[in-house]
């Protein structure tokens, strides 16, 4: 009985498992993934974009600056960069919408504190700057000078950036949460 599996079981199964219409080279799962109370042994995740191409893929401007944050910050590829751009991008896109409405705006007052909050919360902004305009001002290099590895090699446990990785990676180093 238990090998049984129901029209509802098979349908969601071919959902979560093929997804046309949606390339799946730009697609990773969520970071958060639930059991379905309902089905047990199915896992269910959201596919969401987690990183974004560029426009022109052989601009040897961007090229040559892609190059140099990996190698500083000790990543592994250029999706890692595209990624810290996605969420640059959209963390931006926020802020320029929000800056588009009255000062007075609750809306603004209260997502615009959110957001500057949350930005306080990761270490991106400082206490002294805590407005909107800020926001607009962030690099890709201020998210990257907050990642676990290069917070390690900067605290001199690891010999170089590339050393750091392999220390988190080996479990020797981890972030137990805050």
């Amino acid at each position: 009985m238990s090998d049984m599996k129901t029209p509802l079981h098979k349908h969601l199964c071919h959902a979560i498992c093929h997804n046309p219409g949606q390339p799946s080279a730009h697609l990773a799962p969520a970071e958060q993934t639930f059991t379905s109370p309902a089905i047990p042994n199915i896992t269910v995740r959201s596919y969401t974009k987690t990183y974004k191409v560029p426009r022109r893929p052989f601009e040897s401007a961007r090229l040559d600056s892609e190059l140099k944050v990996v190698g500083e910050y000790g990543l592994r590829n250029k999706r890692e960069v595209w990624r810290v751009q996605l969420t640059l991008s959209k963390i931006r896109r926020a802020a320029r919408q929000l800056l588009t409405l009255d000062e007075k705006d609750p809306k603004r007052l209260f997502e615009g504190n959110a957001l500057i909050r949350r930005l306080v919360r990761v270490g991106v902004l400082d206490e002294s700057r805590m407005k909107l305009d800020y926001v607009l001002a962030l690099k890709v290099e201020d998210f990257l000078e907050r990642r676990l590895q290069t917070c390690v090699y900067k605290l001199g446990l690891a010999k170089s950036i590339h050393h750091a990785r392999v220390l988190i990676r080996q479990r020797h180093i981890r972030y137990v949460g805050s």
